[in-house]
């Protein structure tokens, strides 16, 4: 009789073997850390891109405000492609 082991292959299926996801409690303190870290950033982030969205003018937005609302809530990738893509480049203001 063959056992199966949490993450190794059984030869006779060709299948990978599931491991278990670790609970917040079995993580180490340094993964506990980061993902606070990676977390706070991600929001901040997200806040960032809400906040000027609200502010600015739509005449200085490509595309719609609220396609750009439900994009920013895609993780880092929406935030940062509404600050790459999003935003129209506004000439630069020369003072006399």
């Amino acid at each position: 009789m063959k056992t199966k082991r949490a993450g190794t292959w059984d030869l006779g299926t060709k299948k990978a073997g599931w491991k278990k996801n670790k609970s917040w409690k079995e993580l180490p303190p340094a993964a506990r850390a980061g993902t606070i870290v990676i977390g706070a950033a991600q929001l901040a982030f997200l806040a960032a891109a809400q906040r000027d969205l609200s502010r600015r003018p739509a005449e200085q937005i490509r595309g719609s405000k609220m396609f750009w609302r439900l994009a920013t809530l895609i993780n880092f990738i929406g935030p940062g492609c509404y600050f790459a893509f999003g935003r129209k480049r506004l000439p630069a203001v020369t003072g006399k």
